[in-house]
């Protein structure tokens, strides 16, 4: 793996990866990028998108009655299991960033479990072959697929968000 400890950066003392499992998860699918390596991946959905390229999600045969109803979704959020990527390092100190955060204070691959959340524009639908394509993605070609759900404007959206705000529910 290409991933180095920057300075500021915490690693476990254990790799997650090597725990005993607490769940049993399946892949149903991989996404299809343009992107092969961790340099050229967009950092964000918002990267992402500006690039301009295109992916597919691809749904392995048994998952795909999965898709019915799906025909009229305009946006879906996508969760992937960001399998190259470390699972020890629990500080990181990102490049963009001026000081080190708490893993859980980033959207970085590096996490105890990999998981990824991105949120999709849907361009197109085959639901025999089991593709989606859309708008981008911010993962390296091949990156499994762990679910797929409908985004709900009404429901998921929250505008007056914020994060990193100190004095709430914690250490900033």
């Amino acid at each position: 793996m290409d991933w180095q400890l920057r300075e500021g950066e915490i690693a476990l003392a254990f790799d997650p990866a090597d725990l005993p499992a607490d769940g049993h998860v399946v892949f149903i699918g991989r996404i299809r990028s343009p992107w092969t390596g961790r340099d050229e991946c967009p950092k964000n959905m918002g990267a992402a998108r500006d690039a301009g390229k295109h992916a597919t999600i691809e749904v392995d045969a048994p998952y795909r009655p999965g898709l019915d109803g799906l025909k009229g979704t305009t946006h879906l959020a996508l969760l992937t299991w960001l399998d190259r990527a470390p699972r020890n390092i629990i500080v990181q100190n990102p490049r963009h960033a001026g000081t080190s955060k708490g893993t859980f204070a980033l959207r970085s691959p590096a996490r105890p479990n990999p998981i990824g959340l991105h949120i999709v524009t849907v361009v197109s639908l085959d639901r025999e072959a089991g593709l989606i394509g859309i708008d981008g993605v911010d993962v390296l070609d091949g990156t499994p697929l762990l679910d797929i759900k409908p985004y709900f404007a009404s429901v998921d959206s929250v505008p007056d968000a914020a994060v990193g705000r100190s004095g709430q529910n914690g250490k900033s």
